[in-house]
């Protein structure tokens, strides 16, 4: 998308990243969880609180006027407090939220591609996610390289072996 800007996210993105958030959990047009549900929820908060602690990095993608449309994030959880697509300490858990009306325009490919590049500068050599086998995006995870290592009733963990 030659219309698309990416840089990197600050902790001033935080409000940012929970909407984005927001974004991912209600991929689907009949879900509709608030905020409020999401930031309450410790299984979802922990993807955004506290943004941004020192191992945290990710990637905002903006429209020619600078508003933000998009980000992909990677945070560390740990087995204490894992994720949905936690597979050990050491790998980060990638989340990716697109405004609703940029979907299907390239915006989530381009930041996957973008933050995998910066994960594997950072010598990060493997990357974990959850997506559910409906969305759509789990298409677009295995064209860009994460297999399935967990199945679960309507999910699914994967990595991406990035290299470093």
């Amino acid at each position: 998308m030659t219309d698309l800007g990416i840089r990197a996210a600050t902790s001033t993105d935080s409000e940012f990243l929970v909407d984005m958030l927001v974004e991912a959990m209600n991929w689907l047009p009949e879900r509709n969880w608030s905020r409020e549900q999401i930031l309450a929820n410790p299984a979802l908060a922990h993807y955004v609180t506290g943004w941004m602690q020192p191992n945290d990095f990710g990637l905002v993608a903006v429209d020619p006027a600078g508003r933000p449309v998009g980000a992909a994030w990677f945070r560390y959880l740990t087995a204490a407090d894992p994720g949905y697509g936690y597979v050990s300490d050491d790998v980060p858990e990638l989340t990716i939220g697109v405004v609703e009306t940029w979907r299907g325009r390239g915006v989530g490919r381009a930041l996957l591609r973008a933050v995998l590049d910066a994960a594997r500068e950072r010598g990060i050599r493997t990357v974990s996610l959850s997506v559910e086998r409906a969305n759509f995006a789990a298409r677009l995870y295995a064209a860009e390289g994460f297999r399935t290592v967990e199945s679960f009733e309507d999910a699914d963990t994967m990595v991406a072996e990035i290299g470093a």
